[in-house]
């Protein structure tokens, strides 16, 4: 009978990271080692948590090969010289004609020059100016004969940055709009920005919470829909979400969201939740909620999670509702996890998975996106070594790197918008979740990068589960995944391959919006739309981008497609809502939902 409380784990006597056979001088080659993981750990609060060692390689890199490449030296010269030309036309026609269309347009979704004002002169030189330049840069990053298409983007990504530095729209005196709210306040627009530097530098100092993220209290604004843990062990609780129909589906629904994040961004306010909109079309819910991991979970590894995450759950849901198969869905890690958990499960028999959701989650990460850019050999050693130091990694690490991959729209144009305009964005309630963010244990996050991004194991059908390998072809599990159009994190052509990987029938679905907001998307909310298709086991597979020229796009939200997709894969007769939790079998409700560890900070 399971417990309700766990002890710790101790370190497992396997290590899936490789280690070094025994030597009679072993201890003195961990002192050594020792040493050089404190210097980066060191050198990491200089850099921010990059590896000076791999920006070093990609720089060296590139301009060793553009060096000695005369013919893109003859090209770049070319076309600086095109671009000055061009400059020089329309600066001699628009300084006459004020109407005159610009010579180049800014790249799609850069939305920093969009007011009237910037179409003015003399502002709309320099947007010109700035354009051509960042163009000019771009050409000069790129396809330089011999360079390592991972270095290729990492150069590429720094000139970018340092391009968004130097935008007109960040500067006092080259941005219109600034200037303007200057002569409309009489300058107290800088007085309100400095305001609100200080409350900021104030909140970061003290450990705070973003301004406004006061709105948003769990269990009172957000993740409100009822429930109650009912079991609980030293990495997860699982809530059970109180019933809101007379009847429902015989197969309760599991969701694994991700330990990077807080569960409750699929139960944000109620209009947006996706757990209460399931639990009014009438289906039973469990969510896991993963323990804020510190210092003393430094040896939680992958394993552990499935373990004690995914396999611990659905022993629980199983126990609670009995003689049913459960609908398992996995987001963003979470749906990685799960499908490894998905996996392993097929090769042992074991046939408890009614189908397998996976939101936004990779399982191939040949291509992972521009996350890429901070995952290679030399980066990943030097976190391995920031985190051995600290037990984990800390949470505004990893906001860093999200920030920087869209650093024109979350860094630039916020400290222009507060400090510069001195305005405060209204918080909503998904900005209120992303600054709620939490911690990953050293040797789990360490394991993840090692495995999946660098060695790409479960794609390959060398990911090894209790000395088998998890392979996604035994899954037999029909399988819903949901890609987002504009996706940072996991890319939806990177999503797609789950296509590739398995033999049972795959519903793809492919979103308007981001990681986040693609996958928050509720019935009713403007401006939403989806593409939706069916794969049969025994179909002909198309690419990524067939597939898209094939699927017919819709309108609203894919939450409904989805609801329907479940009910066609459930039993067709309801029944009446399980009990909350099986006091009987070890599964006491423990406390009221949102539970405990969704609270810690």
């Amino acid at each position: 009978m399971p417990p309700q409380t766990r002890a710790r784990p101790a370190a497992p006597a396997s290590s899936a990271m490789t280690r070094a056979p025994h030597r009679p001088d072993g201890g003195e080659d961990e002192v050594f080692k020792a040493v050089d993981r404190m210097r980066e750990a060191l050198t990491a609060q200089l850099t921010g948590g990059l590896s000076p060692a791999a920006m070093a390689l990609a720089l060296f890199d590139w301009s060793i090969h553009l060096a000695h490449a005369p013919g893109k030296q003859a090209e770049l010269l070319t076309k600086a010289m095109r671009k000055a030309n061009r400059f020089a036309g329309y600066l001699a026609i628009a300084s006459h004609v004020p109407e005159t269309p610009p010579c180049i347009a800014p790249l799609p979704g850069d939305n920093r020059f969009t007011g009237d004002a910037w179409q003015k002169p003399p502002f709309s030189f320099l947007v010109q100016a700035f354009l051509l330049n960042q163009q000019w840069w771009h050409n000069v990053t790129r396809d330089v004969p011999g360079v390592s298409p991972h270095h290729e983007d990492v150069v590429s990504f720094s000139a970018r940055q340092l391009l968004d530095v130097l935008s007109p729209s960040n500067n006092i005196f080259t941005n219109p709009e600034v200037i303007a709210k200057f002569w409309q306040t009489a300058g107290m627009n800088f007085a309100e920005g400095y305001r609100n530097w200080l409350d900021d530098i104030g909140r970061i100092g003290t450990g705070q919470p973003a301004a406004g993220t006061e709105n948003f209290v769990v269990g009172r604004d957000v993740a409100v829909t009822p429930g109650e843990v009912v079991f609980r062990n030293h990495l997860i609780e699982l809530i059970q979400y109180k019933p809101a129909t007379g009847d429902v589906f015989a197969e309760p629904v599991l969701i694994v969201p991700a330990w990077i994040m807080k569960y409750y961004i699929l139960d944000l306010s109620p209009h947006n939740s996706l757990i209460r909109y399931l639990v009014d079309r009438g289906h039973t819910v469990f969510c896991l909620s993963w323990r804020n991991p510190d210092a003393g979970d430094r040896d939680l590894g992958l394993d552990d999670y499935r373990r004690m995450g995914v396999m611990a759950a659905l022993d629980a849901v199983n126990a609670i509702v009995p003689d049913a198969k459960i609908h398992a869905t996995g987001y963003c890690l979470g749906g990685t996890l799960l499908a490894i958990a998905a996996a392993a499960m097929a090769r042992a028999g074991d046939d408890r998975l009614a189908s397998v959701t996976l939101l936004a989650a990779q399982t191939d990460f040949s291509e992972p996106g521009e996350l890429a850019l901070f995952i290679d050999h030399s980066q990943v050693h030097f976190l391995d070594s920031m985190m051995w130091n600290r037990g984990f990694l800390a949470a505004d690490q990893m906001a860093g790197a999200f920030q920087l991959l869209r650093s024109s729209d979350l860094i630039w144009s916020r400290l222009v918008h507060d400090y510069l305009m001195g305005e405060r964005a209204p918080m909503i309630d998904l900005m209120a979740w992303n600054a709620d963010s939490t911690r990953m244990p050293y040797r789990m996050h360490a394991e993840y990068l090692q495995r999946l991004y660098l060695d790409n194991e479960l794609a390959a059908g060398r990911f090894m589960v209790d000395g088998r390998p998890a392979a996604l072809q035994n899954i037999r599990a029909p399988m819903f995944a949901v890609g987002t159009e504009r996706d940072h994190v996991a890319p939806w052509h990177s999503v797609y391959k789950i296509h590739y990987l398995t033999d049972t029938d795959v519903t793809f679905v492919l979103t308007s919006g981001g990681h986040n907001a693609g996958i928050v998307s509720e019935p009713g909310r403007p401006r939403r739309r989806f593409r939706s298709a069916e794969k049969m086991a025994t179909d002909v597979c198309l690419s990524a981008d067939e597939w898209a020229e094939v699927s017919e796009s819709q309108e609203g939200s894919w939450w409904l497609a989805w609801a329907d997709w479940l009910a066609r894969h459930s039993a067709p007769e309801r029944v009446a809502p399980p009990a909350i939790g099986a006091v009987d079998k070890g599964y006491r409700p423990l406390g009221a939902a949102p539970g405990t560890y969704v609270l810690q900070r």
